[in-house]
């Protein structure tokens, strides 16, 4: 079970690497700790996923966008073209689409999250089933004595 976990955590560690993807400057996750860092673990990977939440919510601050899912977008799109403001149905779906991406952007870095924390259990229980194991053998090989 150990090195079943450990195989998994290495491979979504290089898959991670291999996008080459740091972690930005302006990271508020732990302070800032993981700024500047190339995302290859869960902590980076979750603070990769929580600035992206930042900006795809800053450029929606002050405006009717603002804290509006990607549903609501399409309502308000939906309503605007209803309407008859092209304009302001494109500026929404311009929106929506950002809602998205970075949506299904945090969502394939929590994969990632959620895979390294299945792995550290797996491994965690290979540890524990090793030494549970080794304690039953040693049970096991003790000769009992009867007395009558």
């Amino acid at each position: 079970m150990f090195i079943g976990g450990a195989t998994v955590w290495a491979t979504v560690s290089n898959q991670l690497a291999e996008e080459r993807i740091s972690v930005p400057a302006d990271s508020e996750f732990m302070g800032g700790a993981f700024a500047g860092k190339e995302v290859k673990g869960a902590l980076t990977a979750y603070a990769q996923a929580d600035t992206i939440r930042q900006h795809a919510t800053a450029g929606a601050e002050g405006t009717v966008y603002e804290d509006k899912t990607y549903v609501e977008l399409g309502t308000m799109v939906r309503e605007a073209q209803g309407a008859g403001d092209e304009a302001l149905a494109e500026e929404l779906q311009t929106c929506r689409n950002l809602v998205m991406d970075a949506s299904f952007l945090r969502a394939s870095l929590f994969t990632s999250v959620v895979s390294f924390g299945v792995s550290a259990l797996v491994m965690g229980l290979g540890v524990v089933l090793a030494f549970i194991g080794a304690a039953f053998l040693k049970l096991a090989s003790k000769k009992v004595v009867a007395t009558a």
